[in-house]
């Protein structure tokens, strides 16, 4: 089974991009989106083929997530069940027969680290929302967090700004702690510069002065069905590109 996660930062700016043929061309079986930037109505898109769900922020042209999925889910959820975090559009659970499948939006902890007690208050109810599913997890999405230097062009100089604080990266361990595999790491544990995202400013795609913050993460249990994970970092439209992860279903 192919997956794909995808962060489009604005879903209505990518389908002026080519995605509709992109996503052709991807042949996968699941296309995950996060950073969709809009409600309900805007855009009437489907897939011949796909099951399509949207979560939508009640904040218009905000956040958001979407998951198209060839096999019909047993059960769709969106949010995990705390208004305080369901307002945001930031989950789509889909069950199947052998795992959930979440697709999530991480909160990012802004400027200054201003948002970052939230932050922390999600991650620890987010984990136990995992935790709590009855069956194995497939976790994708942008996470905002890059975990290790590795995972950074710079992470001297960006310690402790949003997605490279140690509280950020203490709550990615806590998860990995709990029967967590961060796929790419798993196949790949010295890899160098594979990012994920890039800024708009300065060239930093070209230079490729990049973070990894765009994971598929497994729970342990499917850890040995792994099959392949791959960082396409040769797709644009985005400031972020496509992750993917096959898996043995």
């Amino acid at each position: 089974m192919k997956l794909i996660s995808w962060n489009v930062n604005g879903f209505r700016a990518v389908l002026t991009k080519g995605f509709d043929e992109l996503f052709s061309e991807m042949d996968t079986d699941v296309l995950c989106l996060q950073e969709i930037k809009m409600h309900e109505g805007q855009v009437d898109y489907s897939k011949e083929g796909y099951f399509a769900y949207y979560n939508y922020a009640v904040k218009k042209g905000y956040s958001g997530t979407a998951v198209f999925t060839k096999t019909e889910p047993i059960s769709v959820q969106y949010g995990i069940g705390i208004e305080d975090h369901d307002q945001e559009g930031r989950v789509i659970t889909c069950e199947f027969d052998d795992f959930y499948l979440v697709n999530v939006y991480t909160p990012n902890a802004q400027a200054e680290l201003k948002r970052v007690d939230y932050r922390m208050s999600w991650e620890d109810d987010f984990r136990k929302y995992l935790v709590d599913l009855p069956k194995p997890v497939v976790l994708c999405g942008d996470l905002n967090v890059a975990h290790n230097e590795i995972d950074l062009t710079h992470p001297k100089a960006n310690r402790n700004n949003p997605g490279f604080s140690d509280q950020e990266r203490g709550k990615f361990n806590e998860l990995l702690e709990e029967g967590f595999t961060d796929s790419f790491r798993f196949l790949y544990p010295d890899v160098t510069e594979r990012y994920s995202w890039w800024s708009y400013r300065g060239g930093a795609r070209s230079r490729n002065v990049g973070w990894r913050i765009d994971y598929f993460v497994v729970e342990n249990a499917l850890r040995d069905r792994i099959l392949g994970a791959d960082i396409l970092d040769q797709v644009m439209g985005s400031d972020h590109c496509p992750v993917v992860l096959e898996l043995e279903v």
